[in-house]
């Protein structure tokens, strides 16, 4: 019998036999601030969706239904709102680490739920994963580890993996300087681990797959392969790639994720029949929209949001319970949750925390980001980036 680490229930529980998942979802995730100081990464939504029941409804398709969550930052919420899963067909466990360890040490940390294959996962990418042919790619080859690859234009802010024609593994070079890049397909954050390999992680000690365990692999000839993909791959740690991702899914890029209308209704919306729409909009469940407004895609509204008369929102994302007033203008921006913004405001490439409030009138610097609970009464007052 093992805890499941959930300080809620506080029962014991015991993990089924098969093939399991260890999402690493304890960061802090700094790149995107001031969208997460209140609100974990993985809690982060897409398309109206927490960012993790995304990844965990990907690996309900090709059921894999245990499912670990290494945990650090604000883990609360995602047990709040998640409990032990079985509202999407999965069983979920919860561990919390006391500091931060590491890839490779929140995976050891986790070690009394493995006893099989795995896979690992990071949890701020979003990817069109076929796990099961990735598994059977594994087994096929023998491999001890198998790490997914994607192409990306600048590798070097990522894992570059060299690979020879039979797809192993042969170098990996952690964030390389531009003259040390010899290819452009990088770790894409998914890899499957045979549990053996965890025996070379020290417990109770920070480490990494990439930086450590990996190349110790590789020096001892280890069966270690890639897994080359070209499928949707996008990292949401910032909120430029953020916002990207929002227009790729909408614009079915993603091919994952299709929609049969433009205008995309939640449930007992409130929206004058004067608005205008343009391009693919989402909106949230109890939505009020005044006269006069135009929302033009891609754009996400969430639930309980209000909209006054004559706004236009465009490119953005709008968390829940925020409310917009008169005459405002909204481009490329995302807004966090119980955000209020005065008449007359506009703001275009901004980023604003949760809880904030920007009076009327007020016209924010392109890049600005807003600090949670911030009251923005110049337009000087946010103008620093974070």
């Amino acid at each position: 019998m093992e805890e499941c680490g959930c300080e809620h229930c506080g029962k014991e529980v015991k993990t089924k036999s098969g093939l399991k998942a260890v999402i690493l979802v304890g960061g802090e995730g700094t790149r995107l601030r001031p969208l997460t100081y209140h609100t974990p990464k993985p809690m982060v939504p897409v398309l109206n969706l927490p960012f993790l029941e995304h990844v965990i409804r990907n690996l309900k398709e090709h059921n894999i239904t245990e499912i670990v969550m290494a945990q650090f930052y604000l883990p609360a919420s995602m047990r709040e709102y998640f409990g032990d899963g079985s509202k999407l067909g999965v069983h979920l466990y919860y561990v919390m680490e006391e500091t931060p360890m590491g890839s490779a040490g929140a995976v050891k940390n986790v070690e009394d739920f493995l006893d099989g294959t795995f896979f690992v996962l990071n949890g701020d990418i979003i990817q069109n994963r076929d796990f099961t042919a990735i598994l059977k790619f594994h087994r096929r080859h023998h491999a001890k580890a198998t790490v997914v690859l994607t192409p990306v234009a600048d590798p070097t802010h990522y894992g570059v993996v060299e690979t020879d024609k039979r797809n192993k593994v042969k170098r990996f070079l952690e964030k390389p300087k531009a003259e040390e890049v010899t290819t452009n397909m990088i770790n894409a954050g998914t890899w499957v681990v045979e549990p053996e390999v965890l025996q070379r992680i020290p417990p109770d000690t920070k480490f990494s797959f990439e930086r450590d365990v990996f190349p110790q692999m590789l020096a001892d000839g280890l069966p270690f392969y890639a897994y080359p993909t070209d499928n949707y791959w996008m990292d949401t740690g910032t909120p430029e790639n953020y916002l990207q991702l929002h227009r790729d899914l909408l614009s079915g890029k993603n091919e994952a994720y299709t929609f049969d209308t433009d205008v995309i209704k939640g449930k007992r919306c409130q929206i004058h029949p004067s608005v205008k729409f343009k391009g693919k909009v989402m909106i949230g469940d109890k939505c009020r929209i005044e006269s006069g407004v135009k929302l033009s895609g891609p754009a996400v509204i969430g639930p309980n949001c209000r909209i006054g008369e004559n706004t236009s929102i465009s490119d953005s994302v709008i968390w829940h319970d925020t409310v917009i007033g008169e005459g405002v203008k909204i481009k490329s921006s995302i807004l966090a949750d119980n955000c209020k913004i005065g008449d007359d405001v506009k703001l275009t490439g901004t980023v604003v925390g949760d809880h904030v409030n920007i009076i009327e009138g007020i016209q924010l610097k392109k890049g600005s980001r807003v600090m949670p609970g911030e009251m923005v009464k110049s337009s000087d007052t946010a103008s620093q980036k974070i």
